[in-house]
């Protein structure tokens, strides 16, 4: 882009255009920020070429040859990071200042946390609703690793996810634990068995393994099985696990639904199970946020 103009007014349409930039670089390519933008890739181009062409110059190469940064989109990286946080601290002092409980606050929550019988989440936001309307609550269901990342590049102010390797850049904080059994489905042999299938029977079967980190207690179970099949997050394994081709470990809340309704059971859960803890995990260093401080207060950890 061989032609250079003036930008003579910064918009919010140009704030959320330098916030996609800023997760397509620290993704390394258009593809790899979809998931993290939760739009589609040429969605992504569209809004970086509108980037481009507002501020008239070129800001990434893309192609067969990969994905790099222009020199002009390092420092224009940089200099969108400078006000991206001077925006936010700007929004937060001013709520400071005014000591109201105002503007957006964004949830990152693991899946499938709803049917938690503790719901701490549940009723910490609902006091946190019923202390102002004017404040908007945006939830985003993601993985550990996509909350995290969200938490570390500002797009979220906080998230809940299982307490398995803290992250250094991130405070967590023990909210509940819940227990996790290995379950298999009603179209099972294991279902109908008259006894209780022995380790190497288990070893025998396929089963399916979370793609995201577990504690050691978890792994040492999983080794146990014959782990033929993966998937990213809760809903994932207990959709393998429905087929009735694998067996899977999954929260005892949030199967509890199907054990009700004849369609899952536990093997084994005296010894077959582990505990994992929940954490509220925000970004150390931030800078002091009313709203953010307001809803971390209400949260009680459970007992």
């Amino acid at each position: 882009m061989s032609s250079k103009k003036q930008l003579s007014q910064v918009t919010d349409f140009d704030l959320r255009l330098l916030r996609l930039f800023k997760v397509v670089a620290e993704s390394g390519s258009f593809s790899a920020a979809e998931s993290a933008l939760g739009i589609t890739r040429s969605a992504v181009s569209l809004q970086m070429s509108d980037l481009e062409k507002r501020l008239g110059m070129r800001l990434c190469q893309r192609g067969r040859a990969g994905f790099a940064l222009t020199d002009e989109g390092r420092e224009v990286l940089r200099a969108g990071e400078v006000l991206l946080t001077a925006v936010e601290n700007f929004r937060g002092e001013v709520n400071q200042i005014n000591n109201q409980l105002r503007g957006e606050l964004n949830i990152g929550i693991v899946n499938n946390l709803v049917t938690q019988p503790h719901m701490s989440i549940t009723r910490a936001l609902k006091t946190l609703r019923e202390r102002s309307d004017e404040i908007r609550i945006n939830i985003s269901m993601s993985t550990p690793g996509e909350i995290e990342r969200g938490l570390f590049d500002g797009r979220l102010h906080v998230g809940v996810v299982p307490l398995n390797t803290p992250l250094s850049g991130l405070d967590y904080s023990q909210l509940y634990e819940e227990r996790s059994s290995l379950y298999c489905s009603h179209e099972h042999p294991f279902f109908h068995a008259d006894s209780e299938p022995d380790n190497e029977q288990l070893g025998a079967v396929d089963a399916v393994v979370p793609s995201y980190r577990m504690t050691a207690e978890a792994i040492g179970l999983h080794q146990l099985l014959n782990c033929t099949a993966s998937a990213s997050d809760r809903e994932g394994i207990a959709f393998l696990i429905l087929t009735g081709s694998y067996i899977g470990c999954l929260p005892d809340h949030y199967a509890a639904n199907w054990v009700a309704k004849g369609q899952m059971k536990a093997l084994c859960p005296q010894r077959l199970f582990f505990d994992s803890r929940l954490a509220i995990v925000t970004r150390k260093g931030r800078r002091p946020n009313l709203l953010l401080e307001a809803f971390l207060s209400t949260l009680q950890p459970a007992s």
